[in-house]
């Protein structure tokens, strides 16, 4: 069975990248009838936090990408690492080393004046025939990985294609820390080892790190998973993705009134393609997701893009599930939603030009406010070529049929009994009701109005 993993750090939020890492992920286990693992790598202690851990499980549950098992905590894992770390210096895998800290920095020193590599010398390595250097007194070692002395370690990247290095590239790796803590490259070893990952698909800033996992996993006697490692996302300007091009935690586009199912609309496209298609469900998504489409070259963000496919499933999203999620942001800014207008209503008639729900926020508050139009639009709307017709509808709209039709004919006789265009009255109706001068057709945004409502805002136009 196909075993994939999402396995971030709890050092921050869940942001564009990561997100990207489990959706691709999540997809191919989906594709494939398999399992989809979540594993919190919380090994850095004076970095990882609780409200972290919280932030990646808000955004994977905001972005929809149900986990089938964990999520797993490598911090509870500890007793099976030092289980496995006792299994390696048993065998002959790993060896205790007490060079300093202090001697290693001088040795790399040397190293580096000497036009060399800067790596561990090999000093506490045990080989056949060497005497080793007897132990410092009370000075706990450290545990590095007998990495293997020749030959190359390599492996078919499903993006990237062949990759080799030469093991004598590679120094020995501390793979438990003096304090008996496992580091990072050993824990992910055991972890996918154990939890039967037969595919690890994530960033490329890892191909670093896999040609030693591969060593110690080949030591253990361990399956080798498949790799993918997905090219780095670009920010619009063509520069390294960062929090100015919105590098951002995933729920911050929550907050700025994206629907999830846009951002991996999006973040499907960053880096994978079927055909010409732009626009389509996660069921097809997962249908259609392989990882020969995935292109090695780096994606480009692009803000634009996002906002557009955004626009569209608002477009195609349900009134009333759009209007669940408006009122809580009207809320937050102390605007009570009443039965009357309809939020779902008002939401029908704004969707068509709104690019996210914030927008939506800003067109329905006009409804549910004690509105105080600005006096300077007033002034620029209200004039007096306009009173006469604008007197005449207020007239009118006592009795007329409260519906758009009918109140649109009201308004195409008020303005044809004294000569006027369509805008001279409908301009200050549109400042009176909405205190917006541009908003959808202004007798579909009457007609959303109570009729009360409708003519105590244009009552101002008729004081002194």
């Amino acid at each position: 069975m196909i075993r994939t993993r999402f396995a971030p750090s709890p050092t921050g939020f869940l942001h564009i990248g990561g997100a990207r890492t489990a959706l691709f992920s999540w997809a191919f286990a989906r594709h494939h009838g398999g399992k989809f693992v979540l594993r919190v790598e919380d090994t850095d202690v004076a970095r990882s936090t609780p409200q972290a851990v919280q932030a990646i499980l808000d955004g994977m549950n905001w972005l929809g990408l149900n986990y089938d098992e964990g999520p797993f905590y490598q911090m509870q894992r500890m007793d099976r690492y030092k289980e496995v770390l006792k299994t390696m210096v048993d065998s002959g895998a790993a060896y205790p080393c007490y060079t300093t800290p202090d001697e290693l920095e001088r040795m790399r020193e040397e190293q580096r004046a000497a036009g060399k590599k800067p790596r561990y010398d090999g000093t506490w390595r045990p080989e056949p025939g060497k005497t080793l250097p007897t132990p410092p007194a009370g000075m706990t070692p450290v545990l590095r990985f007998r990495n293997p002395s020749s030959g190359v370690v390599a492996w078919d990247d499903m993006v990237k294609g062949r990759i080799e290095i030469a093991n004598a590239e590679l120094d020995d790796l501390v793979i438990a820390r003096a304090d008996g803590t496992p580091t990072y490259n050993f824990c992910v070893v055991v972890d996918d080892w154990e939890m039967g990952i037969t595919h690890v698909i994530r960033g490329d800033d890892h191909v670093n790190n896999t040609p030693r996992q591969i060593n110690i996993l080949e030591a253990l006697g361990a399956p080798v998973p498949i790799y993918a490692h997905l090219s780095m996302i670009l920010g619009d300007d063509g520069q390294k993705l960062s929090k100015r091009h919105g590098a951002v935690s995933v729920m911050q586009y929550d907050d700025e009134g994206y629907l999830p199912e846009a951002v991996l609309n999006y973040l499907a496209r960053l880096g994978w393609s079927h055909g010409d298609d732009e626009v389509f469900s996660m069921q097809q998504f997962c249908e259609w997701f392989d990882l020969e489409h995935i292109t090695p070259s780096a994606a480009q963000f692009n803000t634009e893009k996002l906002n557009w496919l955004n626009a569209h499933y608002l477009k195609a999203s349900d009134n009333a599930r759009l209007a669940a999620l408006v009122e809580p942001r009207l809320a937050a800014r102390g605007v009570t939603v009443t039965a009357t207008p309809s939020l779902a209503a008002i939401i029908g008639l704004y969707k068509e030009r709104a690019t996210n729900l914030n927008e939506l926020a800003d067109a329905a508050e006009p409804f549910y406010i004690d509105l105080q139009p600005n006096a300077e639009t007033l002034a620029q709307h209200l004039i007096p070529e306009a009173l006469p017709a604008l007197a005449d509808f207020i007239a009118g709209v006592r009795d007329v049929a409260w519906e758009a039709p009918a109140i649109g004919a009201l308004i195409k006789t008020c303005i044809g009994a004294h000569g006027l265009k369509m805008p001279k009255l409908a301009m200050p109706l549109r400042v009176l009701l909405t205190g917006q001068a541009h908003t959808p057709s202004v007798d579909a945004v009457i007609a959303l109005f109570p009729r009360e409502l409708v003519l105590k805002r244009l009552s101002v136009a008729t004081r002194d």
